[in-house]
């Protein structure tokens, strides 16, 4: 299709797509008449032809998941309001979706792809020659974060979708490529960041003052420790103008359940206050210029940016903090469930060092508001750090045991060396109410009637002075009918995570009006 549509006029063909073109099958008239039709009508039929054509599992790695139009409108309508460029270019191009709508925005423009994959640059070839944009079209198949980007007179829009690739799949030499760039503009990055931080990286690193540019990435750099990096570009050498998120619910990676954050940008144009929004769906979105303006000294002072998209919500009279009644607690780190958390392999030990414990989150989403029952759930292995009030067969268990674990590395893990004695894990007491923390829905707070111990997977709410089982039971009851993602940082996957100050942010009644809210 790609060749009938007049893929090699736009530029010269690499060597990759020229193996591509080998031995291919001729396409009738009629079709190829279907398909301009199609393309000139905004539709994408190349663009869904190679997501049938390369495996679900292959665009994961590769992060090439493709754009909603209505996304790819809003980001262009926006790059409209801030000028005129001589250069569009896409640092993941794909089929070409935001260089085609660039191309009729900017009748004037260059248009550049960048696009490692050979296939999806034969495709976005193909489009632009389809549009009649082949003449001032370039598609270099190459990797965006070494692609030259200067000798280029005039201001540079760069707008498009960068590839979402985990940290786990990206090579030990484009780490240390992240931190040796990060470190020329005198800033520090992880080798926990994912794909789209080494994006927003390289556009910095490359862009000249007055370039612009809108890229939609994962919404999870607003947020977590690895996103540092995008956040103080954001402020400094980038110069962002706002952050608009959309929700899973709006679909802004089709396919998936993660968070977009579309991310808009003048080169050194630092403003006194940058806008923040939240959509959830795509009718929504509109002009990107929309939002709270939040000032860039509230930015710099804090580390967890995605609350600012939210309509900030005051404490009502007669509420306080959840933190002023609980201390929260996120549960003990094993180190190594597989060992800590009893099976066959710890036969024979004595029951005091054996304790039911909350070791799934789904064990909290499933008990309802209160957890009576402790005999459905897992024991984990809480020896104490001094053993030697242990004798006969009780020892031998324990030396049997400790034998094993250390057979397995367990002593030599991070945390187990990190223990002042590395067997005892030493868990938490039972916490009066248990709650998880991490879901794409609001955390479950149950009534530990159980008196259960918790691992990492819940926090635990341990109140600040005695309180009566009712008005732990009012409590639970109104957390679980009020709680809402609220407060939460956002991760890929849609995920919200609570930290356990986070969450003793979430207001309540004054324990004394918990009765009102009684059902």
């Amino acid at each position: 299709m790609a060749l009938a549509l007049g893929a090699p006029s736009v530029g010269e063909i690499s060597p990759q797509e020229a193996d591509l073109l080998v031995d291919l099958p001729n396409i009738d008239s009629v079709t190829v008449r279907e398909l301009r039709s199609r393309i000139a009508s905004g539709d994408d039929p190349l663009g869904t032809a190679f997501c049938r054509i390369r495996s679900p599992e292959r665009r994961r790695e590769d992060g090439a998941i493709y754009t909603p139009p209505a996304i790819v409108r809003s980001m262009l309508a926006w790059a409209e309001t801030v000028g005129t460029p001589s250069r569009v270019l896409d640092p993941g191009a794909g089929s070409g979706r935001f260089l085609l709508e660039a191309g009729q925005r900017f009748p004037a423009a260059r248009l550049v792809a960048v696009e490692p994959d050979p296939l999806a640059a034969l495709t976005v070839r193909a489009n632009l020659a389809a549009s009649g944009m082949a003449d001032r079209a370039e598609v270099r198949v190459e990797d965006f974060r070494t692609s030259p980007l200067n000798g280029w007179d005039g201001t540079t829009l760069f707008v498009g979708n960068p590839p979402y690739v985990r940290h786990h799949l990206i090579e030990r030499q484009w780490k240390a490529w992240l931190k040796a760039q990060a470190s020329v503009l005198g800033l520090a990055a992880s080798a926990l960041a994912g794909l789209h931080v080494y994006f927003f990286l390289a556009v910095a690193a490359g862009a000249r003052p007055g370039d612009y540019g809108a890229m939609i990435t994962a919404a999870e750099w607003l947020d977590v420790n690895y996103g540092q990096l995008v956040r103080e570009l954001f402020l400094g050498r980038l110069g962002g103008q706002g952050v608009t998120l959309v929700e899973p619910k709006a679909q802004p990676f089709p396919g998936t359940q993660a968070t977009g954050a579309i991310t808009t940008f003048v080169v050194n144009g630092r403003r006194p206050a940058a806008r923040f929004r939240r959509v959830t769906s795509l009718g929504k979105l509109g002009a990107l210029s929309k939002g709270r303006n939040v000032q860039r000294a509230r930015l710099q002072a804090e580390t967890r940016w995605s609350r600012f998209t939210r309509a900030r919500k005051p404490i009502p009279e007669g509420f306080t903090e959840l933190g002023e009644l609980c201390r929260v607690h996120r549960g003990q780190v094993t180190g190594a469930n597989r060992v800590w958390i009893a099976g066959d392999h710890s036969e024979g030990l004595p029951t005091e060092v054996l304790f039911p414990t909350v070791t799934r989150a789904a064990e909290l989403f499933s008990a309802g508001w209160q957890l009576t029952d402790p005999h459905h759930l897992r024991h984990v292995i809480d020896l104490p750090a001094n053993l030697d009030r242990f004798r006969g067969a009780a020892r031998e268990a324990i030396d049997a045991f400790l034998a094993h674990a250390e057979a397995l590395g367990v002593r030599d893990g991070y945390t187990a060396r990190h223990r002042p004695t590395w067997w005892s894990i030493r868990l938490r007491p039972a916490a009066p109410i248990l709650a998880t923390y991490m879901a794409r829905r609001p955390p479950a707070f149950v009534l530990n009637r159980a008196e259960a111990r918790h691992l990492n997977i819940a926090h635990g709410l341990y109140p600040r002075e005695t309180m009566s089982d009712d008005l732990l039971q009012l409590l639970v009851q109104f957390l679980r009918r009020s709680a809402t993602l609220d407060g939460g940082r956002e991760y890929a996957g849609g995920l919200t995570k609570f930290e356990p100050r986070e969450m003793e942010r979430i207001p309540i009644p004054e324990p004394s009006l918990l009765h009102e809210f009684a059902e």
